[in-house]
């Protein structure tokens, strides 16, 4: 098998030919676009573009037929059962919002228990926490181990609780660890509760087979994936998705209206009100398509090897602090500066353009329960090169010298 080449991978991104003097490492926060994605939109708004489902022309046919052929094109992805359990949204946090929301107002009751774990993104806190207070269901959270790792011995003790919904992340954001979850995952069915997972950073780390992975939803966001901004996905069994209440109503998700009371259509529809986003949907299969050229084993080696490369050189800096286990990160370091407020060592990067992200990252819970304000992160892509760690590495050491 060829090895993977990352001039080749990275030759396909437009961005790295308009601006060839910045080095990209915030990749955990958005990924940049192949000119494939860019292309496919394009080509909607110039050749195709119609709204979906409502037409009796062409043009609205042609356009129902890319969108859904979209979903299809996730749902192969995906392995997922029934294109029907395919529901987009506009990204991750709206995917929990709708489970949230959908979720209290059906099968949660008052005293239920949700299961979380320290590590989570405020999108797998918040919209819990939004019903939680009027729902009388109490939110539960998974302390860290020494290795800022979930604790799985407090986890067990917590699943003893028989909480009626674990929800966890496959890949911290904020620190880039891979968490065990076909153990977790496994271990919350057999306890009896609805198992959710956060794929925001997992989708690009490892793609989850759901016809065999120990999930009743799973959620994630085109823009971690080479797509564009506001589409995502959420999954979810047909039959718990049809127990979810809408979020929101209107527009084709609806079978009747009246002035009296209105009935859902069925799925997806029913969970997908309004006019999506099509461009979005089309560019989001645009990108699995194109990373479908690639072998995924191939590029996690790659990343692993730039991390590691990266967390050598921090060895030699003195006063650096990887908050980051290597061995288990999906390509993402964060770090922080001896008494040095991160944003102040981000925006010392930035004048030597290298693009980083500075503070708590989403994940102000696990910042105030390490006692720290924030770190600066660095998440790594494919199309990233050693070379760039190089420049990083002297960029850091010139700007610790600076702040010291």
């Amino acid at each position: 098998m060829a090895a993977f080449n990352p001039l080749e991978f990275r030759q396909h991104f437009p961005f790295f030919q308009s601006q060839p003097d910045w080095i990209y490492l915030d990749n955990a926060a958005t990924t940049h676009k192949p000119q494939q994605v860019i292309a496919a939109e394009l080509a909607f708004y110039q050749q195709a573009n119609s709204n979906v489902h409502r037409g009796a022309h062409q043009l609205s046919q042609q356009a129902t037929a890319l969108y859904e052929d979209a979903r299809e094109t996730v749902k192969s992805f995906l392995n997922a059962r029934y294109r029907e359990e395919i529901i987009f949204t506009s990204g991750t946090t709206a995917a929990f919002n709708q489970l949230a929301f959908g979720l209290m107002h059906s099968l949660l009751k008052p005293g239920d228990r949700i299961l979380i774990s320290t590590l989570e993104h405020h999108a797998n806190i918040v919209p819990w926490q939004l019903h939680c207070l009027t729902q009388g269901v109490i939110l539960d959270v998974v302390p860290l181990d020494s290795q800022l790792m979930p604790d799985l011995e407090a986890y067990q003790a917590l699943l003893a609780l028989k909480p009626k919904v674990v929800s966890l992340t496959q890949v911290s954001n904020a620190l880039g660890h891979i968490l065990p979850l076909q153990q977790m995952l496994s271990a919350a069915k057999a306890a009896g509760a609805i198992t959710i997972v956060d794929g925001a950073q997992g989708i690009a780390w490892q793609v989850p087979d759901l016809q065999q992975y120990p999930a009743d939803f799973y959620c994630f966001s085109g823009h971690k994936l080479y797509g564009p901004t506001g589409i995502g996905v959420l999954y979810g069994k047909t039959a718990l998705l049809e127990q979810l209440k809408p979020l929101l109503g209107g527009g084709e998700m609806i079978s009747e209206v009246s002035f009296q009371q209105s009935s859902f259509a069925a799925l997806p529809a029913r969970l997908e009100a309004g006019t999506p986003n099509i461009a979005g949907a089309i560019g989001l299969a645009t990108a699995i398509r194109f990373l479908r050229q690639f072998d995924a084993k191939l590029i996690n080696q790659y990343k692993g090897k730039l991390l590691q490369q990266f967390a050598d050189g921090l060895a030699a800096i003195p006063g650096l602090r990887s908050l980051t286990q290597v061995t288990q990160s999906a390509g993402i370091l964060s770090l922080q500066l001896l008494n040095e407020h991160p944003n102040d060592l981000a925006v010392l990067l930035n004048e030597q353009k290298i693009a980083v992200r500075a503070g708590s990252h989403c994940a102000m819970p696990l910042f105030a329960s390490l006692q720290l304000p924030g770190a600066v992160r660095f998440a790594f892509a494919p199309y990233n090169l050693p070379t760039e760690v190089e420049k990083t590495l002297e960029a850091l050491q010139a700007a610790t010298d600076i702040l010291r």
